[in-house]
């Protein structure tokens, strides 16, 4: 999964090598992007144990599994990078994930928020790292803000080993980073380069896990992923159980209207967000449901519908039976005269011609 990685670490001239955000259409250099869909509500959940991920996330790599933990998010082989982004965009707002990392070497959890002009807030976590997670963000893709870079935080118990809650609460003027409901980092709007650096445009919301361990990787990345990945010792799997997500701005759509990527830039198109309709429509109902929902009277009289049904049914085939009866013994009657008739006439034919050869 392309991602913008930030080594504290490693030297800040290895940063360039490691910017590896996407964008299909980044507004600031382009005229045609088209608008962001906004979210536009509060606490849209998703419970990844009763259901998929559903209409509103995109898989974009890799195939998912949904089990009794919730989404699994599996490495079985090169290549593999499992990854959901969601088809809505948040601006300004809070994003909440339980999360259990993927174990191992070279393995990597990831939480992202990205946006079409590469502003991007992330959480990673190391698979063969069980004390610490580091967070960093970045503004346009700059990576070259020193305030931007990776910082570590201890946690409670190996990220790895069991479900913790991970939080992003973040406005025009604050980002901050939140682990099991506590604060680990703050950045002001001003300490990110007077806010030019600041993450401030729509975002989206990416999970997923990938291999940047893999050999075929820079030796930087290997080295930031704790080593090279064995694919042999995997599956290496991470379990994302729920999420909520809150919007706080309101609309339909996001806009930028010019190419400065500054947040008072944006547009804000009022109406009513397709994201939102969707996720308020009550969910399908299955035949079982309908069937249990129906009162005794209800179902008493579809039982005695069936059965009148079933009964009229069985009529009708006695009815065609006995017809089909009749019908055939008129026709056997009728068979008969006609071969008495025929017989009567063959024997007075031979008796007319035996009264003639006595005659001649």
């Amino acid at each position: 999964m392309p991602l913008l990685l930030s080594l504290s670490l490693l030297p800040a001239l290895i940063s360039p090598i490691l910017a590896q955000t996407w964008t299909s259409c980044n507004p600031l250099n382009q005229t045609n992007c088209p608008s962001d869909t906004a979210l536009g509500i509060s606490n849209a959940t998703y419970n990844f144990v009763t259901s998929s991920a559903g209409s509103t996330w995109n898989t974009t790599n890799g195939n998912l599994v949904y089990g009794p933990q919730g989404a699994e998010f599996t490495i079985s082989k090169k290549g593999d990078a499992p990854t959901i982004q969601s088809n809505f965009y948040i601006f300004f707002g809070e994003v909440e994930i339980w999360m259990k990392a993927a174990p191992g070497q070279g393995v990597v959890s990831t939480i992202v928020l990205e946006s079409d002009d590469l502003d991007e807030i992330d959480l990673e976590i190391i698979g063969s790292n069980t004390t610490h997670i580091e967070n960093n963000y970045y503004g346009k893709g700059n990576t070259t803000d020193e305030a931007a870079k990776a910082k570590w935080y201890p946690t409670t118990g190996a990220p790895q080993d069991s479900f913790h809650n991970y939080t992003t609460r973040w406005t025009n003027e604050t980002l901050e980073w939140y682990v099991d409901g506590s604060i680990v980092r703050t950045l002001a709007y001003a300490d990110a380069v007077g806010g030019k650096n600041y993450p401030q445009t729509p975002m989206n919301v990416r999970i997923g896990v990938w291999a940047a361990g893999d050999p075929s990787n820079n030796n930087y990345t290997v080295r930031w992923a704790g080593g090279e990945i064995d694919y042999s010792k995997g599956p290496y799997t991470m379990y994302v159980q729920s999420a909520r997500i809150t919007d706080y701005s309101t609309g339909a759509e996001y806009k930028y209207g010019d190419k400065t990527g500054t947040w008072q830039s944006i547009d804000i198109v009022a109406g009513n967000s397709t994201v939102a309709k969707t996720l308020s429509a009550p969910p399908p109902v299955s035949a079982a449901q309908r069937w249990a929902s129906l009162s005794n009277g209800a179902k008493i009289g579809i039982y005695a519908g069936v059965a009148g049904v079933v009964v009229a049914i069985i009529a009708l085939w006695a009815i065609c039976c006995v017809k089909h009866r009749r019908a055939g013994r008129q026709e056997g009657a009728l068979a008969d005269a006609a071969l008495e008739k025929d017989t009567a006439e063959l024997l007075a034919y031979r008796a007319e011609m035996g009264s003639a050869r006595r005659g001649f």
